[in-house]
């Protein structure tokens, strides 16, 4: 009796554990590249566009403050030379000598709110753009959950960018299983429909070449983009 029932023990064990094996779903890998899917998406597109408008207006600033501090240099050096003239009564030298002391350091505080300005600048525009990938990634992160789950996998691979040891985190995959494209797709469903232009009245008259930047001009830069020419 004993026996009889440990083997039909051991056989509802069996069976339970053969019911659990294939209850499991099967395994199926897809591929997606977020690399591509960031770059291409059509917030980043506008995202980059505001970046690179706030560099322009920072870059704008920028030459202001420099040619403001060349303008007060050159006065600077007017005045210690003026300073230096024996011509002069020792009044008149006395006064430019105050006046160039004054100028020397509101050229010292320029420089130094010149530096600031720069560095303050480049910091708020990467946070900008960390603060928008951050949540941009998140939300084609859920594209790639949704797409994914409609086609059944169980497991998604990014197979953008190198991993830390320097290689590909996909070496090989079959494009077949790869979402990518199905991913963008949905992405560009959201996309708003771009505004209707109106026909110019006449031709626009040529933008006039522009000019040369200063030599020692500050470059603020926006990531992912070159520096303004």
């Amino acid at each position: 009796m004993n026996r009889t029932l440990k083997s039909l023990i051991t056989s509802i064990a069996c069976g339970a554990a053969a019911l659990g094996l294939s209850a499991q779903p099967a395994l199926k890998i897809v591929t997606v590249d977020v690399g591509k899917l960031f770059d291409n998406h059509y917030k980043t597109e506008e995202q980059m566009a505001k970046l690179k408008d706030a560099q322009t207006k920072a870059q704008e600033e920028l030459e202001r403050m420099v040619k403001e501090g060349n303008q007060l240099v050159e006065q600077y050096k007017e005045t210690a030379e003026q300073a230096k003239n024996t011509l002069l009564t020792s009044e008149a030298r006395s006064k430019a000598d105050s006046d160039s002391q004054k100028m020397l350091e509101d050229i010292q505080r320029r420089q130094a709110d010149l530096q600031n300005f720069r560095t303050n600048s480049q910091q708020s525009l990467q946070q900008r753009f960390n603060n928008f990938r951050s949540l941009l990634l998140d939300e084609i992160s859920k594209k790639v959950t949704d797409v994914a789950k409609r086609k059944g996998a169980t497991l998604v691979v990014d197979k953008s960018g190198p991993s830390l040891a320097g290689i590909p985190p996909v070496i090989y995959a079959d494009a077949a299983y790869d979402i990518t494209d199905d991913v963008m797709a949905e992405i560009n469903k959201d996309r708003p429909a771009p505004p209707v232009a109106s026909a110019p009245a006449s031709p626009a008259p040529a933008a006039p070449p522009p000019a040369a930047a200063p030599a020692a001009e500050p470059i603020v830069t926006v990531p992912g983009l070159a520096p303004k020419k």
